[in-house]
Order: structure tokens, then sequence, then C-alpha cells
């Protein structure tokens, strides 16, 4: 009885690390590919190297953030609904919640570096985070789509249909 529940905990562990490494992957580049952009904008590459770790680290939560949300079943309310309005739904809600986590960062990194409560919130540009989470929610909602339609069809068919010669 026992290495049957070991069996079990051991394959949903190899299944949450494998979606915890596939989100943090997708995230990871597209929150560095952002960075990029950013210090393209600002032309400040010399913090590199900061932003990039910054990003990875940023990616790693968000992704454990998505999984606890939807362990606790966040967004479920929507999943009745047709499965691009769900996803939208549920890019939305996750977006909110990066900007969140940002604005505790961009508090964090400010305290750290010695800045008065007073000094962080006028440091904080709201706008720029506010920018971010907009284009969060358009590289969540693919990631979203296929999450949802994955749901729906299945994992195996989803991997079928995606992995598979299609024939007409």
């Amino acid at each position: 009885m026992h290495a049957k529940k070991f069996e079990t905990l051991k394959r949903k562990v190899t299944q949450e690390f494998g979606q915890l490494t596939s989100l943090t992957v997708y995230l990871g580049v597209f929150f560095c590919v952002l960075d990029t952009y950013s210090m393209l904008l600002m032309n400040k590459f010399h913090i590199a190297y900061f932003a990039y770790g910054t990003a990875l680290v940023n990616a790693l939560l968000v992704a454990k953030v998505i999984l606890i949300g939807e362990a606790i079943n966040l967004g479920g309310r929507f999943e009745q609904k047709p499965v691009l309005c769900s996803a939208i739904a549920k890019a939305t809600m996750f977006a909110w919640l990066v900007f969140v986590l940002h604005l505790l960062e961009e508090m964090l990194k400010n305290l750290l570096v010695g800045k008065t409560v007073t000094a962080v919130f006028e440091d904080i540009r709201l706008d720029d985070l506010l920018m971010r989470t907009i284009v969060i929610v358009c590289a969540f909602v693919p990631l979203f789509i296929f999450r949802e339609v994955r749901r729906v069809v299945g994992r195996d068919v989803l991997r079928n249909i995606l992995l598979r010669s299609v024939r007409n």
C-alpha cells in the first residue's frame, strides 16, 4: 500500500515540477524580453544582470502563484464560460496578482537601499507598473488559452494535437 502511495506522490511531484519548469521558462523568456525592451528605452544596460536575475526570480514566483491559484481554483467561476472568455478572465486576474508582486518588489528594493517609506511611494512609477501589467495580460492570454484548452480536452489529446502530424 505504501508503494502505491509513494508512486502517486512521485507522479504528482514530477507533474508539478514539470508544470513549474515550463511556466517558469515561458515567463522567464517573456520577462527577460520585457526587461531588455525597457533597458533599450532607458539606455540602462549596466543593470542587465540584476534585471535578468530579477526577471527569472519573478518568473519562478509568478509560475508558483499561477500553480497555487489553479490548485485553489482561482478563476474557477469562469470555467463554465467559453474557453476564450475564461482564458481572458484568468489572464487578467493573474496579471493583477503580478502587478501586486511587482509593486511589493519595487517597494522592497527601495527600502533595502535605505529610502524612507514616503520616498519609496514617491519613487514607484505606477505608470510603468500599469503598462507592464497590460503587457503581461497580453502575454498571459495565449498562456491561459493553452491551459484552458488542456483543461477542457485533456493533456493527452492536446499533446497529440500539438505533436502529431494531422492528416486531412
